[in-house]
């Protein structure tokens, strides 16, 4: 059976499946930012994302079973066109895209945010626009598919709207069940789910449902309070590492 055989590598992958899990679970889509670049500090960063993907599916099916009756629908209905157009986009600019401008982007919106929230409180509750919900959505789609760093720009739309923490990170699980079924579209159409791949994938694989039950586990003990500092903390952290990447990148 060919897998990836580097030992350093499980030796990443394996906390970078569970804390991608617990983000999906129950403390929101930017947790699982640091995935990626952990499982990257032994391989490519493209075969990275492609041996995640299969296994984020693997994740949604649980996330899913256990969110969707509390997910919003109003919110969903707003979000999944403009999500699906981002990864459509992404698709076809995923072999000509700067990486490093796209990570550079997203950071800094991102840090903007936090940090609007860090030096002035919580902001007034904002209203569901749509054009505001296809925006943050489509940048969503655009960066989960090119950078699997979806959850930044939602968060950036879904927590001034001061969700219920239940409803929140159900909405999240619905939201990027979708999205990732739709991102196996370009990553086969780019040839990125080989035999090496596809196998350590599902070696990996049984970790999925244990980081999403500890997750669940974890929301349902959480206060609300607590919960959304954590989101805006995970959403500064993965702010921070996108944004250093793009520039050190870039300059």
């Amino acid at each position: 059976m060919m897998i990836v055989s580097d030992p350093w590598f499980y030796a990443t992958a394996i906390p970078a499946v569970f804390i991608y899990g617990i983000g999906k679970g129950g403390l929101g889509g930017a947790l699982g930012i640091i995935a990626v670049p952990l499982m990257a500090m032994s391989i490519k960063p493209t075969q990275a994302a492609a041996i995640l993907l299969p296994i984020l599916c693997v994740m949604d099916f649980f996330a899913v079973k256990q969110h969707y009756r509390n997910a919003n629908r109003k919110i969903l209905t707003r979000m999944l066109p403009g999500a699906i157009v981002g990864v459509a986009l992404a698709g076809l600019f995923l072999s000509v895209i700067s990486e490093s401008g796209l990570k550079l982007a997203i950071g800094g919106l991102s840090l903007a945010f936090c940090l609007q929230y860090f030096l002035m409180g919580s902001p007034n509750k904002s209203k569901d626009g749509i054009i505001r919900a296809w925006f943050w959505s489509m940048m969503s789609g655009f960066s989960s598919t090119a950078l699997h760093a979806g959850g930044g720009p939602a968060s950036i739309y879904l927590l001034p709207l001061k969700l219920d923490k239940i409803v929140l990170i159900a909405s999240m699980a619905v939201l990027f069940a979708i999205v990732n079924l739709f991102k196996l579209i370009p990553y086969t159409l780019l040839g990125e789910f080989d035999h090496t791949n596809l196998m350590t994938s599902l070696v990996l694989m049984p970790l999925a449902p244990i980081g999403v039950k500890i997750g669940v586990w974890l929301l349902h003990r959480a206060s609300q309070a607590l919960v959304y500092r954590l989101c805006y903390l995970f959403l500064f952290l993965s702010g921070c590492k996108l944004f250093w990447d793009g520039g050190y990148a870039l300059f």
